[in-house]
């Protein structure tokens, strides 16, 4: 049963934030998938997931071909890659299902933005309403902790 990982950004922005959770997820042999609100802002984040990193970050846009065969599939609905590790990016939600099924779903969102500020807390109470382990990470101290644990 997988829990869902809250990720508060207040000192850096997702495009240095997704790289490294993504090959911390790769690294615990998981299969990734990222999902969005935004085709543009996807294509944006793959453009800088291909040239931006420090290590590769093998990858797709869902739609090819080869998703099934992707490791890490950017996307705006379900993944055809078999994603052990769900990133929520941009308002993205999960359903309490999708946090069960997966190992962890990590939830993005800009601290420096009411609106993507409201919907993490949404999904926080629907999330643990429906009886998913979820924990919140803030980075305001300078490196990231663990603020609140819930368990399932």
């Amino acid at each position: 049963m997988g829990a869902a990982y809250f990720y508060h950004l207040t000192r850096h922005p997702l495009e240095v934030t997704l790289p490294l959770l993504i090959g911390k997820s790769l690294a615990a042999g998981w299969r990734v998938a990222v999902r969005g609100t935004d085709e543009n802002r996807l294509r944006t984040l793959d453009e800088k997931l291909w040239l931006g990193s420090d290590s590769f970050l093998p990858h797709g846009m869902a739609g090819g071909e080869f998703d099934s065969d992707q490791p890490v599939l950017l996307t705006r609905d379900d993944a055809r890659n078999s994603a052990q590790c769900w990133m929520m990016i941009d308002g993205a939600t999960a359903s309490p299902d999708e946090v069960t099924a997966a190992e962890r779903v990590c939830i993005l969102f800009d601290g420096n933005d009411d609106v993507a500020m409201q919907r993490a807390r949404e999904q926080w109470r629907t999330l643990t309403g429906a009886g998913c382990a979820a924990q919140y990470w803030s980075e305001e101290s300078g490196r990231w902790e663990k603020k609140r644990d819930t368990a399932a």
